[in-house]
Parts: C-alpha cells; structure tokens; sequence
C-alpha cells in the first residue's frame, strides 16, 4: 500500500495546489518512482489512498497499466491515519504486505526485508536507516537479532540511543490489522508500533546501508535532486529529457545559448531560460521562464513561475505561478 493521503504542509507553497504524490522529482512525479521502485521487486497488486487533490492523483495513475500493476484507491474524505488508512482496505491483505510513503525516494532491498521478516516469524517489520543526525526523525532502538526495544521521536543531539532512523518502509502480517480500531484515526508511529513493543510481539527493525530519501521537505527535496543528478540515486527522468553534467532538461525545454546553468539543476519540461540567464543549484517545474540576465541560485520554483529579466533569486521555494522580479530571498506563496 502506498500511502499518499498527506496535504505535505512542509513543502509549502510548492503544495498549495500539487499533492505531495505529484511532485516532481526529475520532472516525474514523486509517486511515479514509487511505484517504479515497487514495481520492480514484482509488487505488482497496489492500493493508494488520497485525500488532497484526490482526482489529480488519480488521473495521473489511473489504473496502475502503465507500470505493468493493477492500481486501486482509498478515497478518504477525512483522513484516518497511517494504521487508519491501511485498516480501512484489511480485505486486500490476507498475506504478507509492505506499506511505504508515497514520498519515500529509495533503493532499499525490498526483497531482504520481506525475507529478514519471514525468517524472524515477525508480525511487522520496520526497514531502517542509519543517519549522522536523529534529531528531525523516529530513531529505533534494537538488539543484536534486529528486535525492537524502544523508539525515540526527535531527540535533541545527544541524547539519541541510537543512530537509526524509521525510514517509513514497513513490512506486515495481516494479524498487525487487528491492533487497529476501525472507524477511527489511528498511526502506525505513535499508536500501533508502541502497543505492539508493550505487548512483546515478534517486532523487528531491519537496517539497510541503502539510499533513502523523504522529500517531505524543502533540505530534502533539493537533496533527492542533487544525489538523483550526480548518480548517488538511479531514478528514471522524465521522457524525453536529457541528463548531462549534473543538469537535467526536459522535453521542450528551451535554453539560449549565452545562458549558464550549473549542477545540480533540473529545467523542467517547456520551461525557458533567456539570454545571459544564470541558474544554479535549483529545481524549475514544468513551464518556468527565466528572464534575460536574471540569476536564480538554490531555489525551487513551481509550475509556471516567471522570474522576470535582470532579477536575482536566491534560495527559496516559490509556488505555481508565481512572478518574481528585483530581488528575492527566502520563501513566498
């Protein structure tokens, strides 16, 4: 199950009016190398649920063809949680299940997790990731077979017991769905997974030196981009686009020729860049035009943004839409 519900509040402005499923990533939608990534272990039987923008997310997917998997959709007017959502589709799942973020950009091997789960009998599995700083994310606590002790949410630097992170990419047994109320709001996070540790159930952590990526925010989104550009990350780009030194340009891009743009950068589809233009260290969504001279450095700007001639953007993220002109630092809606 691919989760997608969020109204990704952390990204805004960029997701005033794109759901965090359809941004893009390589001028993709973040949701279509989730579903690459599952698709290519032989995941091939998915079920989304959406909340904001439900029909775009939707009409994008459609029914799953395009990837070789049949697609179905959650449709959920109130949104119920992470185990909430996941409970209210229980009829899918009679065997063992993986459940990830739509936004969740990685290389994990999910073959070794469903495997290290099965040969541990364990009820859930949670896939982690090692990380130099804990302090923006759950850290798990395990034992020397890969048990669950303990979790910390967020700790300040230097109390953390551990240096792996939740990466959001759990493996399931169906028994987890009857540790889920129905009918009411309940995560996986801050409800089922410490039951399950009072409880004493086959519950387990499995680490892998994988990438991994949550593009929930403005540090992370940019960074997905420059690890995915300088092949850290092997990530399918858009079609038609052209990957080179760092920069990707879409389909129909256009770039005058006394324009510089430097790495990592992603021009996307039929976006422009005007004569003696500079563009740096930044992702531009479908459509953006960059006017003569302008110099834009470290900023993400959303569909169809204009930066007007002889402007100066630094840093940033700039929703649809947008003009910009003279000087501009940090971030508007």
């Amino acid at each position: 199950m691919i989760l997608a519900g969020g109204l990704s509040t952390r990204l805004y402005p960029l997701t005033l009016d794109v759901p965090k499923a359809l941004v893009p990533v390589l001028d993709r939608p973040v949701v279509s190398h989730v579903i690459d990534y599952l698709a290519g272990f032989g995941v091939d039987d998915l079920v989304i649920n959406v909340h904001y923008f439900a029909a775009a997310v939707e009409k994008y997917v459609g029914d799953g063809s395009a990837w070789n998997v049949r697609m179905d959709y959650l449709r959920e007017p109130q949104l119920m949680g992470s185990a909430g959502a996941v409970k209210q589709v229980e009829a899918r799942f009679s065997e063992t299940f993986v459940v990830i973020g739509c936004d969740d950009v990685t290389n994990i091997d999910l073959a070794a997790a469903v495997s290290f789960h099965k040969q541990r009998g364990a009820e859930a599995t949670i896939v982690l990731a090692g990380a130099k700083d804990v302090s923006h994310y759950g850290v798990v606590v395990v034992d020397d077979t890969g048990r669950i002790l303990g979790f910390q949410e967020k700790p300040a630097k230097g109390s953390e017991r551990s240096n792996l992170v939740n990466t959001g990419v759990y493996v399931f047994e169906p028994a987890v769905l009857r540790r889920i109320p129905p009918k009411v709001f309940f995560d996986f996070g801050s409800q089922v997974f410490p039951e399950m540790l009072r409880a004493g159930a086959n519950f387990y952590g499995m680490r892998q030196d994988a990438y991994w990526c949550d593009i929930g925010t403005p540090h992370e989104y940019r960074r997905v981009h420059a690890d995915a550009l300088r092949g850290t990350i092997v990530l399918r780009p858009a079609e038609g686009s052209a990957v080179s030194a760092g920069v990707l340009l879409g389909a129909g891009a256009a770039v005058d020729p006394s324009a510089s743009i430097g790495a990592p950068t992603c021009v996307g589809s039929d976006a422009t860049i005007g004569a003696g233009a500079l563009v740096s260290g930044s992702v531009l969504w479908r459509g953006v035009r960059i006017g003569y001279g302008a110099i834009v450095n470290d900023a993400v700007l959303g569909e169809n943004a204009v930066v007007e001639a002889g402007s100066f953007i630094e840093g940033g993220e700039y929703g649809s839409g947008v003009r910009l002109s003279t000087e501009c630092t940090g971030r508007v809606i």
